[in-house]
């Protein structure tokens, strides 16, 4: 999910294809993770998957394929990403297995069922009471049952620090704007309550075993294929609507540039972008 915008209002419907394609860059950083997963609970004994948060279903239908006699359910509060998610798993023979559920979380917890794996990525943060989604979760895993719990890594980037124009470093100035964002966005969520993010100490909280913790790195260098480029291009622009009016002038000023495709400076024509990101994975058992 992306954190880079300065309201807590989304259009995740006309964001569906740049999500999609966005996971679609992530697949092998999400296919080592699941991997990793496999080791830690054998495909053998999951039945039943549930992926909260799952957006366009590009994480829902790896877990399928990593996990091939289990159901997996797709949830999320958005009705046109669970399309898109039932699309994709049509598209790729893994249809008879994938459901889909519109689900509001919190309040739409007990509505999920038990599981043998949840894997919650990147949408705990999106729940006011952290503390307590974490008890709601732990009480559908069945015994022995696995979560996975993605939150934090680290911001990506895509520039060298100075890139000759404006100021040296404008990515650590648009990070630190989606953090002040990301801050307001949680106080501005029903019941939200602050939480030290510890996730070990809150999964123990949870009443769950805390087991593995790990990172796992994408790292495209430049210069970047034409398909991430193009991903690139769409994520500034999204970034340059939410920095309007939380950047300086100047800074803008170099974004519009950035974003010129007639600019040899811009995005479109830089022989020096790259994607560089982390991912983390926290897991416990019931």
């Amino acid at each position: 999910m992306s954190h880079h915008h300065h309201t807590t209002e989304f259009d995740w419907d006309a964001m569906g294809p740049q999500l999609e394609r966005g996971a679609e860059l992530h697949g092998d950083l999400y296919r080592q993770a699941a991997a990793w997963l496999s080791g830690l609970i054998p495909a053998a004994g999951v039945r039943r998957v549930l992926d909260v948060g799952s957006g366009p279903g590009v994480l829902t239908v790896l877990l399928a394929e990593v996990f091939p006699y289990a159901e997996v359910v797709a949830v999320d509060g958005n009705p046109p990403l669970l399309e898109r998610a039932r699309a994709r798993a049509d598209r790729t023979g893994t249809g008879d297995r994938v459901r889909t559920l519109h689900a509001e979380l919190p309040g739409d917890l007990a509505r999920l069922g038990e599981a043998d794996l949840i894997w919650a990525g990147d949408s705990l943060h999106h729940i006011g009471d952290q503390r307590a989604a974490l008890a709601g979760f732990a009480g559908l895993l069945r015994p022995g049952g696995l979560l996975a719990l993605v939150e934090g890594g680290l911001p990506a980037r895509h520039l060298p620090r100075d890139i000759g124009l404006g100021r040296p470093a404008l990515e650590a100035r648009m990070d630190a704007a989606a953090a002040d964002w990301f801050t307001r966005m949680r106080a501005e969520l029903p019941g939200s309550k602050d939480e030290v993010e510890d996730w070990r100490a809150l999964l123990t909280g949870a009443g769950l075993n805390p087991g593995g913790t790990r990172s796992f790195l994408l790292d495209i260098p430049a210069p970047l294929p034409l398909t991430v480029r193009e991903q690139l291009v769409a994520t500034f622009a999204h970034r340059r609507t939410a920095m309007d009016g939380v950047l300086d002038a100047d800074d803008l000023a170099v974004l519009d540039r950035l974003l010129d495709p007639e600019d040899p400076q811009g995005l479109t024509q830089r022989a020096d972008t790259y994607l560089l990101t982390a991912r983390t994975v926290h897991t416990a058992r019931r």
